[in-house]
């Protein structure tokens, strides 16, 4: 494993902890997407669906372990926990996530890594995870409160897909050589949707703003 797998799986679960951290201290889930996380859940369950089948690593083992664990407890926070739930901007959360579930699924049966069940929906998570994000980012143009937790914890998600891009280039050049176009342009493509919300996050914290993103 490189340094850049490393920091980005590291990065990945310190968005989580953060996110986690804002629903448990403050019982409050506002600014915070319930379908971009209902998507979390179905990539990382389509994704690990070999945690049983398939030993690669230890580490490997609770990492897939732990993305489906947190992801799904976070979507029991946001619609059953007596307190957090009531927090829930649904008016403002308005992102018809559902239509990006099905052109994913198309997709991947059309362009999967391999034509097998598991690299299908090995594929499909990878499409679905592009665009995961989008109801996040939108119901942050919306919100006009953005606060700290919440652009810290969409920031480590960016960054983590960000140093995922530079693992693959790293293992192309110094590893085995591999093409992987599918991940490749699915992790181009995710980073430059965080684009503009890199600029304005790193923006208001040059100027020591809170963080507000245009309409």
């Amino acid at each position: 494993m490189n340094i850049f797998r490393l920091a980005g799986d590291m990065t990945h679960l310190l968005s989580i902890i953060v996110l986690l951290l804002k629903i448990r201290t403050t019982k409050s889930c506002s600014g915070i997407s319930l379908k971009t996380q209902e998507l979390y859940v179905i990539v990382f369950v389509t994704r690990y669906m070999d945690l049983f089948s398939r030993y690669i690593s230890f580490y490997n083992t609770i990492m897939k372990i732990v993305f489906l664990l947190t992801s799904m407890a976070i979507v029991w926070y946001m619609r059953y926990h007596k307190v957090v739930k009531q927090t829930y901007n649904k008016e403002e959360d308005t992102f018809r996530h559902y239509f990006l579930v099905l052109p994913s699924l198309v997709l991947a049966l059309l362009l999967p890594q391999a034509f097998t069940i598991m690299e299908v929906l090995w594929t499909f998570s990878l499409y679905l995870e592009v665009v995961a994000i989008l109801p996040q980012l939108v119901l942050l143009q919306w919100s006009r409160n953005i606060d700290n937790l919440t652009g810290n914890y969409v920031f480590f998600l960016g960054a983590y897909r960000a140093l995922y891009v530079c693992n693959w280039v790293y293992r192309y050049f110094f590893e085995d050589h591999r093409v992987r176009w599918i991940a490749w342009i699915s992790g181009v493509v995710q980073t430059v949707l965080y684009a503009d919300f890199f600029y304005y996050y790193i923006k208001s914290w040059k100027n020591q703003e809170r963080l507000k993103l245009p309409a």
